[in-house]
């Protein structure tokens, strides 16, 4: 897990490089669509949660995540001819998931495969596959499939915005950025995780998918029970639970509308008793918490591709404080087959 951690920059630089110039092709498919479904399970729909967010404010195309047990189990005949559907998944071979692409397919939608096996089903489902380029991932948590998935994903939601094209210049850097995340020590992180009662993850907005992949990985990787809240739901009632037995870790970008709500969470959390670890923000943000691991200097549309590997090496780490591998989890395989 720590060496596929560090292949991350690299791996991002290959996937842009790979899938940028099928831009153009996924602008046509999507011509006189105006809706776009995210398909995914796991790591993989954490990162259609930032893919949605992306669609709406960037692109201007109204965007949900799909349920594919309607598909599934329920066989439901929908009409979705107005529909571009994104399927992701990083083996390409999750069965409810091709099943669901194909599904759409039949109902009329056009499709994109995003996935880390150019010869899986969902490749060859797929009307236009973006392979990701992540190389062969041995650990079972997802890291530089889930990176390099955002990645693609950055792509195919800006082929569908007014002007493609606009992200390039900060697409350029995401690389090197991530690189930087992958310096700095996460032992403090480490520490007050393995101190925890209780965990909490809350975000908003476009890293609101940050949010619970880093709640998931926690929960896989160190086999600690967390609930990963938007800030509005964490502020409607559960802020109650918030206390001194609990850890909440906060994630924001370094700018952005959602800044200022997440400073003033971690303030009141903090009047709480809770101890915070934060993960990005600005200095303001990074001063009430108890712990801040700095995130990447990219806009808050494209933080998420690097904003999650300070937290992925933190959670390394604290599985192997606690004695435990976090390269193969118990109870997990790298492929997970549901109905």
């Amino acid at each position: 897990m720590a060496r596929e951690i560090a292949e991350q920059p690299a791996a991002l630089a290959a996937t842009f490089e790979h899938v940028l110039p099928l831009r153009h092709d996924i602008t046509r498919l999507a011509a006189g669509r105006r809706h776009v479904i995210f398909v995914a399970r796991g790591s993989s729909d954490n990162a259609g949660v930032y893919g949605r967010y992306l669609t709406e404010i960037h692109a201007g195309r109204q965007a949900s995540l799909a349920a594919p047990s309607v598909a599934t189990l329920y066989g439901a005949n929908l009409d979705l001819s107005n529909s571009l559907v994104v399927a992701v998944s990083q083996s390409g071979a999750t069965q409810e998931i091709v099943d669901t692409a194909e599904w759409a397919k039949r109902n009329g939608a056009a499709i994109v495969g995003i996935t880390n096996d150019g010869d899986s089903p969902l490749a060859s489902t797929a009307d236009v596959a973006l392979i990701t380029q992540a190389g062969k991932e041995l650990a079972v948590p997802a890291t530089k499939t889930y990176t390099t998935q955002l990645a693609a994903i950055t792509v195919a939601v800006d082929a569908l915005a007014q002007r493609p094209g606009t992200l390039d210049a900060d697409i350029a850097r995401v690389p090197d950025e991530a690189a930087k995340m992958l310096s700095g020590s996460v032992e403090a992180a480490a520490d007050l995780l393995a101190g925890a009662h209780d965990v909490l993850a809350s975000g908003r907005g476009l890293t609101f998918g940050t949010t619970l992949e880093v709640a998931l990985k926690l929960e896989e990787t160190c086999l600690q029970p967390v609930r990963g809240l938007s800030y509005a739901d964490l502020k409607h009632g559960p802020i109650a639970v918030v206390d001194a037995d609990l850890v909440t870790i906060l994630v924001a970008a370094g700018d952005g509308p959602a800044l200022p709500g997440m400073t003033e969470l971690a303030g009141l959390v903090r009047e709480k008793g809770s101890k915070i670890l934060g993960i990005g923000g600005d200095p303001t943000f990074a001063s009430r918490c108890d712990v801040n691991l700095p995130g990447p200097a990219l806009p808050e549309t494209l933080v998420p591709l690097a904003l999650v590997i300070p937290a992925q090496r933190a959670i390394e780490l604290l599985a192997r404080k606690l004695g435990l591998d976090p390269d193969a989890p118990r109870g997990l395989r790298k492929v997970t087959q549901t109905d």
